[in-house]
């Protein structure tokens, strides 16, 4: 792949090469005068000690030393310009901004039962309160693609919630609540049409009641897996709640 140098503003002096590249190569008419990574800085002129080095319209420093059009530039080159106070700043009234309007007003899209978002797909989601039932539910989804699924085909695809989270926690802990919160919002996605399917182990910190209101935790949607005597029972109570 040929790499090429981004120059974003015209008043920026250095510019961004795309690609990896060797000294002596030439790239985009500039001679680099060393190997540069991906991603790095290039001189698009000679600059002097002091000059302002400018990428995106924006200086980020000033140069320890001269340098020559196509050197490289990074941070071993820089001083970096002082930070000024909150008192130096200004401020101004941010102008009205006025949106173009929609050409489209519309979308394929279906109302969640309760109230919700619109959902686009028609997604049954598994959500797991706990790592250790991961292995069955990862199986549950695969007899659900190759066993049900042809029977629907209305619904678009079965997914897994998987998470390493809920076993031997610290599930009172203040920051707690961000794991929890994060789980209990994607079982609300609104592709996954107000259903509700969650898979527990029964001797796991997070419980049932952490992810679910009261009268959503039923047993309609809510299968413990260590109230059934083996493997065999267990998916055959989970496929029997995914399906329905």
């Amino acid at each position: 792949m040929n790499a090429l140098l981004l120059k974003i503003d015209p008043r920026d002096t250095v510019a961004i090469i795309t690609e990896a590249s060797r000294k002596g190569d030439v790239v985009d008419g500039i001679t680099l005068l060393s190997d540069i990574p991906q991603g790095h800085k290039v001189a698009l002129r000679d600059m002097q000690k002091g000059d302002e080095v400018i990428r995106y319209g924006v200086v980020l420093g000033y140069l320890l030393e001269g340098v020559k059009k196509g050197a490289w530039i990074n941070e071993n080159s820089l001083e970096l310009p002082l930070q000024p106070s909150l008192d130096a700043l200004s401020f101004k009234e941010p102008e009205e901004v006025v949106l173009p309007q929609p050409k489209r007003t519309t979308f394929e899209g279906y109302a969640n039962p309760n109230g919700g978002y619109a959902g686009t797909r028609n997604i049954l989601a598994i959500t797991t309160t706990v790592q250790c039932v991961s292995g069955v539910v990862d199986q549950l989804v695969k007899r659900i693609q190759a066993e049900l699924l042809p029977q629907y085909p209305n619904v678009d695809g079965v997914v897994a919630i998987n998470h390493a989270y809920g076993c031997g926690v610290a599930i009172n802990a203040p920051d707690a609540v961000i794991p929890i919160r994060s789980i209990r919002n994607t079982i609300k996605n609104p592709n996954f049409g107000g259903e509700i399917m969650v898979v527990g182990l029964g001797c796991e910190k997070l419980t049932v009641d952490k992810l679910l209101s009261d009268e959503e935790n039923t047993p309609e949607n809510v299968i413990i897996l260590q109230d059934y005597p083996g493997y065999g029972s267990m998916m055959d109570a989970l496929l029997a709640m995914a399906e329905a």
